[in-house]
């Protein structure tokens, strides 16, 4: 029996169903958007394409501010203005096409008018290309600065905003309709975003203008002695994580372990501070695995041994690692879920990690051939984030704004689903038994064996295995 979705959100209150039994429907949609990527990579980021936006960072300014429009678009407003009976009514197609170009025009108000002309030409001068310009700045390096800069508030936008949605379940303001929840959201994820940037990001851009900019940034930065670096790729590092972990959180896990809490406030705290926590034990360990692999970095080298490079080099690793997070939750039906939950979380984890692996594999031996980047892995034109969010951005506009076309189509869910997938939020089915007690205990000194194995082979990959030639 279907029900009246209209205090539901639009992804949570519809199901999509294959059209076609087997692989058939991943298959045709994985080809789908293998051809999509391409196509438009040529035309907008490829170095030897059109437009040619890979500079790199008004390409990676470009594809990181798309992720944010769809995330404020699908997540926070609901889709709205866009109507529930045109969303539920309308070709895939064409929805994908109208959203996809909503979300554009949005993006080119928040960026040129916003960040360059606003905040740009009234407040801070190196979000403006055309102010670096007139103090004497190079047209090249006035656009890749002023890039640089939205394109980190953008990073942060793309933790914050996820976050309180999933995390904080859009609390206390949960009840309010559209568009004042979805405005009340922003603005409030939009100022915590600010305050980040001022204390992560804002020294990080004073130091790449000579001489520093001592009397309006923190210079030397905070963190330098810790990160061995004065470069806000330290912070870039554990913000990617985070972005990372809220999706893992979001679709793998399916909000495991913080939805076995009951109390609200409680649940949503803990959900939050705990993504951090988890973010930074990856961000920390990414760190040191290159230090297992390659050396022990060094300050002042260059390329793969300096440190600034490492700390950028944890957030495209954990990009990575999205890639097959979210390829696995929408192409393979978050496979395997006949177990019990901590289960089905541990192998879906082992499974999208082994995907991350092998695209980062792939990736750094082949992209030189065929994506118009460079061969290596630090090259300064070698930035995989671009085209690793370029394929996510992909990935929602087929299943958030396409209903999976053409292999899924979507279905009203049934009173009994959306009342299933409540669980989600806060979970029942997981209960302390002297079962779960043994599964905990021997999923610790499982998981410490693994650590321990991890951590005795990278330092022989790093000795025997080459990537690239």
């Amino acid at each position: 029996m279907a029900m009246d979705t209209q205090d539901t959100s639009y992804l949570e209150s519809r199901r999509l169903v294959k059209r076609w039994a087997g692989p058939w429907p991943a298959l045709a949609n994985t080809a789908m958007i293998a051809v999509l990527f391409y196509i438009s990579w040529w035309i907008f980021q490829d170095p030897r394409g059109l437009m040619r936006m890979y500079t790199p960072y008004v390409g990676y300014m470009v594809c990181r501010w798309l992720l944010i429009m769809f995330i404020w678009l699908a997540y926070i407003f609901d889709f709205w203005p866009f109507r529930r009976g045109w969303m539920e009514t309308t070709h895939p197609v064409i929805k994908g096409v109208v959203l996809t170009a909503a979300s554009v025009a949005v993006m080119l108000v928040v960026i040129e008018g916003f960040f360059k002309g606003v905040l740009g030409n009234f407040g801070i001068a190196y979000f403006s290309p055309e102010r670096l310009e007139s103090l004497g700045i190079t047209d090249f390096y006035a656009v890749e600065y002023a890039s640089e800069a939205i394109m980190m508030f953008a990073a942060i936008a793309s933790w914050l905003s996820p976050s309180w949605v999933v995390a904080c379940e859009n609390a206390p303001w949960q009840n309010l309709k559209q568009p004042t929840r979805g405005l009340t959201v922003l603005i409030v994820t939009f100022f915590l975003g600010m305050i980040v940037y001022l204390l992560t990001m804002h020294s990080h851009m004073a130091i790449l203008f000579y001489p520093w900019q001592e009397y309006t940034a923190i210079t030397a930065p905070y963190w330098q002695k810790f990160a061995n670096t004065v470069s806000g790729n330290f912070h870039i590092a554990w913000i990617m994580s985070c972005t990372v972990v809220v999706w893992v959180y979001e679709t793998i896990w399916q909000r495991y372990p913080f939805n076995l809490i009951e109390t609200d406030w409680l649940r949503r705290t803990s959900a939050f501070f705990g993504i951090i926590v988890v973010a930074l034990c990856l961000s920390f360990f990414l760190f040191y695995a290159q230090d297992l692999v390659w050396g022990i970095n060094i300050r002042g080298t260059r390329r793969e041994m300096a440190p600034d490079w490492r700390w950028l080099h944890v957030g495209e690793m954990a990009i990575f690692w999205l890639v097959g997070v979210l390829y696995l939750n929408f192409y393979g039906g978050n496979w395997p879920t006949k177990f019990s939950r901590p289960v089905n979380v541990l192998a879906r984890t082992v499974i999208s990690l082994a995907i991350g692996v092998a695209i980062y594999v792939a990736y750094y031996m082949t992209a030189h051939l065929f994506l118009g980047t460079q061969k290596g892995f630090s090259h300064p034109q070698q930035f995989p984030m671009i085209p690793t969010i370029w394929l996510i951005n992909l990935f929602l506009i087929n299943m958030w704004f396409m209903d999976g076309w053409p292999g899924w189509k979507a279905v009203p869910k049934t009173a009994e689903e959306l009342e299933e997938a409540k669980s989600e939020i806060v979970a029942h089915d997981v209960a302390w038994t002297p079962k779960f007690a043994r599964g905990l205990l021997f999923g610790t000194v499982a998981g410490a064996a693994a650590y321990t194995l991890v951590i005795a082979v990278l330092p022989w990959i790093g000795t025997n295995v080459t990537l690239i030639r």
